[in-house]
């Protein structure tokens, strides 16, 4: 049975560019996309948020750019908390399909990883190694 899931991911970049953030979110949305194998026509929306400092782009904008033309997308700016990640850019796909919730993979990487640690491995939470951070 089709359901409807959504599955997260962040990112972070180093500088408040154009190119920077259109570019790491782009980076992102490739692979969430292939580790959960969505399909455009599957996704009802995208909501992207990114810290404060984050002003040179809209991140949704990497989406319009792979293709995604019909799926509502909206951005937000994340509160900015003393305790949280600078220079983050956050995804969440809401998407139909038949996958259960333990089988969705989160992706978070370029420094974005202590953001949900507690879910590591137990929930797919996904960290690529060429992006872990040391």
């Amino acid at each position: 049975m089709m359901r409807m899931r959504g599955v997260r991911g962040a990112i972070t970049v180093t500088e408040n560019e154009e190119e920077a953030i259109v570019e790491a979110t782009r980076t992102l949305l490739e692979k969430v996309v292939a580790a959960n194998d969505i399909h455009e026509e599957d996704v009802a929306s995208v909501f992207f948020t990114s810290t404060p400092e984050l002003t040179a782009a809209f991140p949704a904008r990497a989406a319009r750019d792979m293709g995604w033309n019909q799926v509502a997308l909206m951005g937000a700016q994340e509160i900015g908390a003393s305790h949280g990640i600078p220079m983050c850019i956050r995804i969440l796909i809401h998407w139909n399909t038949d996958k259960k919730l333990e089988d969705v993979t989160h992706i978070y990487m370029r420094g974005a990883e202590s953001l949900r640690a507690d879910l590591y491995p137990k929930y797919r939470v996904y960290i690529p190694n060429e992006e872990k951070k040391t």
